[in-house]
């Protein structure tokens, strides 16, 4: 069995057209779980055709570890896919996760394509340029589990549960994807590129750098090397460095707070048409 996962908050847009994909997938997952960070669902869904399960953890910050594993803990299924509520699937991405999965136990990568402003039109997705290029039949192991990003994965229950799921003391943005993957690491659960498991990213506003995640990013780092003894989202924070907001480097121990990020730069950090942030 297998379960396709997926967080919403708001993005209903967004939302109907991950169902859609769903929908015209070669092999239907199983069922698909839902795990919405509010209240309520949104009415006049589309109907995925598949069942649909639905789990609520509201809250602020946005609770994205309590939301992946109330999701994982929600699902049926042995073999799990991960899949961004801004991600469509392509028509293959369950059956490839599937055969991947089938092929070995391990944590796979799915290629994400960035559709351009505008309506949704796959045909002008694009690759992101730090990521690599796969063969629809490729599996290649990453040079290291700091790859793996939330977008879109998928990996065997028994892996979720080796690293067990996701640290709920990382709260709003950023952080618990790494720390996770470095549980994955050390439970020696492999990890690899997996080419044909497509998915394309819909379009929204970036913000260059992250200011409005200011707060939970400085948090969230703190957390992270105070576990790990390094540091995680370090281009931000070199960012954060050199607009004068923090004092920091690579080989720090700590990070020292100079100032905050005003609403008019957080506005202005905001990039419309930005494809990749």
């Amino acid at each position: 069995m297998i379960s396709v996962c997926t967080l919403v908050r708001g993005r209903t847009a967004q939302l109907a057209n991950l169902l859609a994909g769903i929908a015209a997938q070669t092999s239907a997952p199983d069922e698909l779980v839902i795990a919405y960070m509010q209240d309520a669902a949104p009415a006049g869904l589309p109907d995925p055709g598949v069942p649909v399960r639905a789990v609520f953890v509201p809250g602020d910050p946005m609770p994205l570890a309590q939301a992946r594993n109330a999701a994982a803990a929600a699902a049926g299924g042995e073999r799990l896919i991960f899949l961004d509520v801004d991600c469509v699937p392509s028509p293959t991405l369950v059956a490839r996760y599937a055969q991947a999965l089938d092929h070995a136990p391990a944590v796979y990568l799915g290629e994400v394509r960035y559709c351009p402003p505008g309506a949704f039109d796959p045909d002008r997705a694009m690759r992101h340029p730090a990521k690599p290029a796969l063969a629809d039949d490729e599996i290649r192991p990453v040079p290291g589990h700091g790859e793996l990003w939330g977008l879109s994965f998928a990996l065997p229950r028994s892996a979720w549960d080796a690293a067990g799921g996701m640290d709920t003391g990382y709260a709003g943005y950023g952080a618990e994807e790494t720390d996770f993957a470095w549980r994955l690491a050390a439970a020696g659960v492999p990890m690899a590129w997996v080419g044909g498991a497509l998915a394309w990213h819909q379009h929204h506003a970036v913000h260059i750098p992250p200011l409005h995640q200011f707060d939970a990013i400085l948090r969230n780092a703190t957390r992270f090397h105070a576990r790990w003894g390094r540091w995680c989202m370090d281009y931000w924070l070199g960012q954060f460095a050199d607009a004068g907001l923090i004092r920091w480097s690579p080989d720090a121990d700590a990070i020292a707070l100079v100032r905050t990020p005003t609403t008019a730069e957080i506005a202005a950090s905001r990039r419309e048409d930005a494809l990749f942030s």
